[in-house]
């Protein structure tokens, strides 16, 4: 029998505020030292160039900002 584990990313949550200004963050950077920076979307496209240089992954969720909701 093999054990498959998988670790998936949490997804930003409202609480989740930008570093910069501290707005709703929608784009996670994580770093090889374990932490995490996060950035509003403003912040985050501003930057995102140099964070795909230096982080190990971006989580860039700024796609959730462009969802609608359709109650029926």
């Amino acid at each position: 029998m093999i054990t498959v584990t998988t670790t998936v990313a949490p997804t930003l949550t409202a609480s989740d505020r930008c570093d910069r200004c501290g707005a709703q963050a929608f784009i996670r950077a994580r770093l090889s030292s374990d932490q995490d920076l996060l950035f509003c979307a403003h912040h985050g496209r501003e930057h995102l160039d140099k964070l795909r240089e230096i982080a190990d992954e971006v989580i860039d969720e700024t796609d959730r900002l462009h969802e609608s909701t359709i109650e029926v």
